[in-house]
């Protein structure tokens, strides 16, 4: 175990199953091309949903036989699959094997999250069969699937991790809130290594609630690639969607001892809740926590704001995003000219909830470790309140030299995150 001190914190393997793509180099290819994820799903207008058009991963039944076993999948639901895919990609892409027969790694965690689990089945299997008075025909993995540590607690079996495995929820901050806790137990040396980000699956059971508060984009569906619209005037609300992405966080020691090759470094990142005051709800962020949360984590990065490159943001494609913005201007203390760079991933891939931040965290890693800076699809109409940064908002894919990127997230509870990653050298 690292010593209790100050330890630097890098990224060695990431993995990701996105609705636009599955794998890094997928990944990486489709945010460049601006390849959206966004789909019409015949289901949902069956059901009444206002919102037709989602992100779901398209996950073959070949490519899970890659993964699981038959008797596996059988104890399964999709976010846990979900999880293995983009966790064991990770696990491989860090430098490890996946051996069954291997000994407990007591060094390394996961901290995996998810916004709301296990949905699928019980809104498919145990929902009608406990009313149908069968119960024992729940079969004896009904917990597993349903808990709400399913997704941390297969991949830390499948791996064999010893050291903490848990699962975080805070609505649509959780994956980066997974990320920044992981960073802080290894800078605090509570642990070697730590696998960390989100999982959600896509099932209809999940994205009701959301339908029917009406929060969801309503006016695209016979055009489901122009659906999600971060930034734009036209923003109607966000597209559902669902995935995984982890990474693999490792102190800067053990990487350097193993050869490990290195992604980028984690400067620093910082958590709260504007505690639903100060305009702050359920439902919406109060402005002075998320000044505080961005404030604090460039804090513990020990950079100045003005070394911040690009803002990969939350920007969902609701009335949010102009505050989101105006609240980075604050934070920041800069003026529009000065603003960085910023993009929404979501605008490709759509918002996977408690997956979110993951995604998007591996996102901000490979535009860092690759050199580009992915555009924001289906913003050119940009809302009106926007037009001072207008410069700053990257609408087609460019090349880049970006050092340092901030990643954020917000989510309903008005919770906060936000994590710096730099370019490794």
């Amino acid at each position: 175990m690292a010593k209790a001190n100050n330890n630097r914190v890098v990224i060695t393997g990431m993995g990701v199953v996105a609705s636009n793509a599955h794998g890094l180099d997928n990944f990486a290819s489709a945010l460049r091309a601006g390849k959206s994820g966004i789909r019409h799903f015949p289901k949902l207008a069956e059901l009444g949903f206002s919102c037709q058009v989602g992100g779901r991963p398209e996950v073959s039944e070949e490519l899970k036989k890659q993964y699981f076993s038959e008797s596996a999948l059988l104890a399964l639901n999709e976010s846990m699959i979900y999880t293995g895919i983009a966790g064991i990609d990770c696990w491989k892409d860090a430098g490890f094997s996946v051996d069954p027969a291997s000994s407990t790694d007591w060094q390394t965690g996961a901290i995996i999250g998810t916004g709301i689990g296990g949905a699928d089945t019980l809104g498919e299997k145990v929902v009608p069969i406990v009313n149908e008075g069968k119960v024992r025909r729940l079969g004896s993995t009904m917990v597993e699937q349903t808990m709400a540590s399913s997704v941390s607690a297969w991949l830390g079996g499948a791996l064999g991790i010893g050291g903490q495995v848990t699962t975080n929820s805070s609505a649509c901050t959780t994956g980066t809130e997974a990320v920044v806790n992981a960073f802080q137990a290894i800078q605090e040396g509570r642990a070697l290594r730590m696998l960390a980000g989100g999982a959600e699956g896509s099932s209809h059971y999940i994205w009701a609630g959301f339908d029917a508060m009406r929060v969801l984009s309503r006016g695209y569906n016979d055009k489901p690639e122009q659906a999600s619209r971060p930034l734009s005037a036209s923003a109607a609300g966000f597209v559902p969607s669902s995935g995984a992405g982890i990474l693999m966080l490792e102190s800067l020691e053990s990487a350097s001892s193993r050869g490990a090759k290195i992604y980028a470094e984690v400067l620093g990142g910082h958590v709260n809740s504007g505690g639903q005051r100060g305009g702050g709800s359920m439902t919406a962020p109060n402005p002075e926590g998320v000044v505080r949360c961005i404030r604090q984590a460039i804090l513990q990065a020990g950079i100045s704001p003005s070394e911040i490159d690009l803002i990969n943001g939350h920007l969902t494609a609701t009335m949010a995003d102009p505050m989101e913005v105006k609240n980075w201007l604050r934070a920041l203390e800069c003026s529009p000219e000065a603003f960085p760079l910023i993009n929404s991933t979501k605008s490709l891939v759509g918002h996977a909830l408690g997956a979110a931040g993951g995604i998007e965290c591996v996102a901000a890693v490979l535009q860092l470790h690759k050199g580009f800076v992915h555009g924001s699809l289906n913003c050119d109409d940009l809302h009106a309140e926007l037009a001072p940064v207008a410069k700053s908002i990257v609408h087609k894919s460019r090349d880049s030299d970006a050092k340092i990127i901030a990643k954020s997230s917000f989510g309903f509870g008005d919770v906060n995150g936000c994590v710096i990653f730099k370019k490794w050298n």
